[in-house]
């Protein structure tokens, strides 16, 4: 079976004051549908320039990455942010609500920006999916109202407003207390029950009930693949 992405021979490199930085090298990853996978590593090992090359947020300085059938690497500007939008859902580490939307509107806004649902369908789509992440109830209140964890459910909710292919998690427990990371974590492993792709940076260790597999990073090279 064909992965949903796949890395081939990726390098990225940042230029800076004392020249260029090797974020990444000799990158080689395949990733199956419906797949969690894992990237661990400590900061600075290249862990969010990964998951930034798979969203097509940032472009490699070279190799290959396909996602979902499409050649990213090489695709314009205008069809890298259409493919985005219908195939990529981000969750960030901070959570990144419009705080003067209400959590549906926040939800809602993935589906405004693709057009891909007619108006009247957003709102009962976006009350599925925060009931799918338990926080039905808080759907019309301010995300200032919410604890960090129903925060972090909402974003979830609002990455999966497309039924994307790929979900991208950046730290997305790294604000989170202990309890509350762990059901985000079950939520994630629920997800792809679905069929959609979780990969996640994340500096969390006890992993292996969760995920199918732990890339470890150093330096900007993988240096080990680990299946649970």
């Amino acid at each position: 079976m064909e992965p949903l992405i796949a890395m081939r021979k990726v390098a990225k490199s940042y230029q800076t004051p004392a020249g260029g930085f090797p974020a990444l090298q000799e990158i080689d990853l395949e990733i199956g549908r419906g797949e969690l996978v894992a990237v661990r590593g400590k900061s600075g090992s290249g862990k969010s320039t990964l998951l930034y090359l798979i969203g097509g947020i940032d472009r490699p300085s070279r190799g290959e990455i396909v996602v979902a059938g499409s050649k990213i690497h090489d695709a314009g500007e205008d069809a890298l942010a259409r493919w985005r939008g219908r195939n990529v859902g981000i969750v960030f580490q901070f959570f990144q609500l419009l705080p003067t939307l209400t959590v549906a509107e926040n939800v809602m806004l993935p589906m405004d920006f693709c057009d891909l649902r007619p108006p009247k369908e957003r709102r009962s789509r976006a009350l599925e999916l925060l009931d799918r992440v338990g926080i039905a109830e808080q759907a019309d209140k301010l995300p200032s109202m919410l604890s960090g964890g129903q925060q972090q459910r909402a974003a979830i909710a609002r990455a999966l407003a497309n039924d994307p292919s790929v979900v991208l998690a950046d730290e997305p427990t790294g604000n989170l207390d202990s309890v509350t990371a762990r059901a985000v974590l079950d939520l994630f492993h629920q997800i792809t029950g679905f069929g959609t792709t979780v990969v996640m940076a994340t500096h969390e260790h006890d992993l292996s009930a969760i995920v199918d597999r732990t890339v470890e990073l150093a330096d900007g090279r993988i240096v080990s693949k680990v299946v649970a």
